[in-house]
C-alpha cells in the first residue's frame, strides 16, 4: 500500500511539475568500495540510480548528498567530494544536480520506503537499466575524470 501511494505521490508531482514548469536542484552521490558502485532501485520508477534527491529550503548541497545518501541508501558519508555540476533542461523543466563522490562511507542495507532495492554493481558491469546521465557520471568516474565539470545531465 506504501509503494501505491509513492507512486500516484510521484505522478502527481510530475503533472505539478508540468504545471509550473519549475527551476529544480538537487544531488547524486557516487559510492564507491572495492571497485562496485552502490546503485538504488526505486519502488515507484523502473531502472537504477545513484542515491540522491532534491534540496530542501535551507540545506546546502552537501548536507542535502549526506541526507539522501543515509535516507535512500543507508549510508553514512565520510569526506565527499564535488564532481560537478550538470544539468538536465528536457521536457518542462530545468533540473540541476550536484554530483558528489564518496569512497568513505559506512553502509547499513537500510533505507526509506520510496526505495526498493539497494546494491553495488562491479564498474565494470552495470545494469542495463541504469539511467543515461548517471552511467555517464559512473563511466567519467572510472575514467578518473573526477575534477569539477560542468555539464548536460
Amino acid at each position: 500500500m506504501n509503494r501505491v501511494f509513492i507512486h500516484i505521490l510521484y505522478y502527481g508531482y510530475s503533472f505539478f511539475q508540468f504545471l509550473v514548469r519549475p527551476v529544480t536542484v538537487g544531488v547524486r552521490i557516487v559510492l564507491i568500495r572495492s571497485g562496485q558502485v552502490l546503485l538504488i532501485r526505486h519502488s515507484y520508477i523502473k531502472g537504477w540510480y545513484l542515491p540522491g534527491g532534491g534540496l530542501k529550503r535551507g540545506e546546502t548541497l552537501e548536507a542535502a548528498a549526506r541526507r539522501e545518501a543515509l535516507e535512500e541508501a543507508g549510508a553514512n558519508l565520510g569526506q565527499v567530494s564535488l564532481m560537478g555540476i550538470y544539468s538536465k533542461l528536457e521536457r518542462v523543466k530545468s533540473d540541476h544536480n550536484a554530483v558528489f563522490v564518496c569512497t568513505d562511507f559506512q553502509w547499513e542495507d537500510k533505507h526509506d520506503a520510496e526505495v526498493a532495492e539497494v546494491k553495488f554493481f562491479p564498474l565494470t558491469a552495470l545494469p542495463e537499466d541504469l539511467r543515461a546521465g548517471q552511467r555517464r557520471r559512473i563511466e567519467e568516474y572510472t575514467r578518473g575524470q573526477t575534477g569539477l565539470s560542468f555539464g548536460l545531465w
